[in-house]
């Protein structure tokens, strides 16, 4: 059962923008923290920006400025606005969600349960 679902990757080049798209499918999503985390070949995976059910949000210092997560309660949907893109943000992304028990803002990956299969982004120099 396929619980979250990417959309929005591809191949930009740099300077270009892209936006992500993670529909859930989950229970009380509305209250949930979701996020988004990446992961480039040969490294761990990365928190890249989160957001709680009060719209509250926390970025990564590497994409500060950049990035911007937003979510759609209606939609049931999350999404990461990426503008600026540089080639170090190659990488397969994933969006997640944390049990709804646990609201606080984070991006360690051991906060996160659900996962969705992920989504290529490639930007080129």
């Amino acid at each position: 059962q396929v619980r979250l679902q990417e959309s929005g990757g591809g191949s930009v080049q740099s300077g270009g923008s892209l936006r992500l798209s993670c529909e859930d499918s989950l229970p009380s999503f509305s209250s949930r923290t979701m996020a988004w985390f990446r992961q480039a070949p040969g490294k761990e995976r990365e928190g890249v920006a989160t957001i709680d059910g009060d719209g509250n949000t926390m970025t990564a210092s590497s994409v500060k400025g950049r990035f911007t997560i937003s979510r759609d309660n209606a939609r049931k949907t999350h999404y990461l606005q990426m503008s600026n893109l540089k080639p170090e943000d190659t990488a397969i992304y994933y969006c997640a969600a944390r049990n709804y028990f646990f609201t606080t803002l984070a991006l360690s990956p051991s906060a996160y349960i659900y996962w969705g299969q992920g989504t290529q982004v490639t930007v080129s120099s």
